[in-house]
C-alpha cells in the first residue's frame, strides 16, 4: 500500500504508550466520566474539497457517498505516502491528519507541508483542496462516553489548522489564478526557503542531461486574517500555479462508480436507477466564470488548446476565489 508508519491509528498509538491523564471525574450530575490520554507535540493537517456543496448538489447521496470515499482515498494515500502521519478523523468532506515525532516523524512540520505539496501537486481528478496546517502541545485522548466514543487529539494547533484551511485568497480585482492553498501561520514558516522546504521537480532530458522543471508552488507574503474565535493571525499561503485537467472529472468518476456497482449488483437503489456520467468532458465554468467572465464545457484536448496547454497538465486556469 505504499503506507510506512508505526502506529496505524490513534488507538494503537494510545494504547501502546504510557498515558500521562488517566482517571475518572464526576459530570456534577451525578454521572462519571473519564480522562485518559497522552501528550504530544504535533503538527496538524486539514484539507477539504473546494466547493464541495456546488459540486455534489445535484448528486444523489450514493454517489455523493462514492465521490467522497474516493477524496478520502486519493488525500489518504498522497498524505501517507511514505510518512508517518495518522489519520484523526474524516468529517463530511474533510480530513485531518496527524504527524509527530511520536508517530515517527523526523520532522512533523516537513512532513505534513510536503504531504500537503503531495495532496496538491498530484491533484488528478481536481479537488482542489484546501489545506491548513499548524504546530503545537496537543493530547490524544479518548472522547465520549461508554455509550459511544472514539479516539481524537486535542489542542489549540486544531482548532487554527481548521481555520487556516478556510482561508482564502484575499479579494481582488484579478482572483489568483490557482489550483490549490495551503496556508500555515507565519510563526512557524519562520523564514523558511520555499524551493529547501518543496524541492522542484528534476527531469531527464532526451539526450540524459538533468534539469530543474517547473516548481508551481509559490509562497505569498505573510499577511494577517481574521480567523473566528483567534482574532487577527499572521499567515502565509503557499499557492499552487499548476493543476490536473482531468479527462474524467471526480463528479463523473463518482457517478460511473456507482452505476459499476448497479450493474454488478452490489448496489440495490431505493429510489431511481444510477445513471452513466456525461463521459470524458471537463465542467470548468465554475473556475473560469470569475476569471473569464466565460462559461466553458468542452473536452480536455480543447480545452487545452483554447487555454494553450500541453498535455493534460494545465497551468494557472483555476480561480480559488471562485470556490
Amino acid at each position: 500500500m505504499g503506507i510506512e508508519q508505526r502506529f496505524h491509528s490513534l488507538e494503537d498509538f494510545l494504547a501502546s504508550t504510557m498515558s500521562h491523564v488517566d482517571g475518572v471525574l464526576d459530570d456534577g450530575w451525578g454521572l462519571d466520566f473519564p480522562v485518559k490520554g497522552t501528550e504530544i507535540e504535533a503538527t496538524v493537517l486539514f484539507a477539504d474539497i473546494s466547493g464541495f456543496s456546488t459540486r455534489t448538489i445535484d448528486m444523489s447521496p450514493a454517489a455523493t457517498l462514492v465521490y467522497v470515499q474516493n477524496f478520502f482515498a486519493w488525500i489518504t494515500g498522497e498524505a501517507l505516502h511514505h510518512r508517518p502521519g495518522i489519520v484523526d478523523k474524516y468529517i463530511g468532506d474533510e480530513v485531518m491528519v496527524v504527524f509527530s515525532e511520536a508517530f515517527g516523524s523526523k520532522d512533523s512540520f516537513t512532513d505534513a507541508v510536503q504531504a500537503a505539496a503531495a495532496m496538491s501537486r498530484h491533484d488528478a481528478l481536481a479537488y482542489c483542496p484546501h489545506i491548513g496546517i499548524a504546530s503545537g502541545r496537543v493530547i490524544v485522548g479518548y472522547a465520549g462516553t461508554a455509550l459511544r466514543y472514539n479516539v481524537s487529539v486535542f489542542g489549540a494547533p486544531v482548532a487554527l489548522a481548521a481555520r487556516c484551511a478556510a482561508v482564502k485568497p484575499p479579494e481582488s480585482e484579478e482572483p489568483p489564478m490557482i489550483s490549490s492553498t495551503i496556508t500555515i501561520p507565519e510563526s512557524e514558516w519562520a523564514g523558511r526557503a520555499l524551493d529547501e522546504m518543496l524541492p522542484p521537480p528534476t527531469r531527464t532530458a532526451s539526450d540524459g542531461s538533468k534539469y530543474i522543471d517547473f516548481q508551481p508552488f509559490e509562497l505569498q507574503d505573510a499577511r494577517a486574517v481574521k480567523m473566528k474565535g483567534l482574532g487577527d493571525v499572521e499567515v502565509r499561503e503557499i499557492y499552487n500555479a499548476g493543476m490536473h485537467c482531468p479527462s474524467l472529472s471526480a463528479e463523473n468518476r463518482a457517478l460511473d462508480g456507482l452505476r459499476v456497482l448497479f450493474e454488478n449488483n452490489r448496489y440495490w437503489p431505493r429510489w431511481e436507477k444510477p445513471q452513466p456520467s456525461a463521459g470524458e468532458w471537463v465542467m470548468c465554468s465554475r473556475y473560469l466564470s470569475r476569471a473569464t467572465g466565460t462559461a466553458m464545457m468542452a473536452p480536455p484536448a480543447e480545452l487545452g488548446a483554447a487555454m494553450g496547454m500541453t498535455s493534460y497538465t494545465a497551468h494557472a486556469w483555476y480561480s480559488a476565489g471562485s470556490a
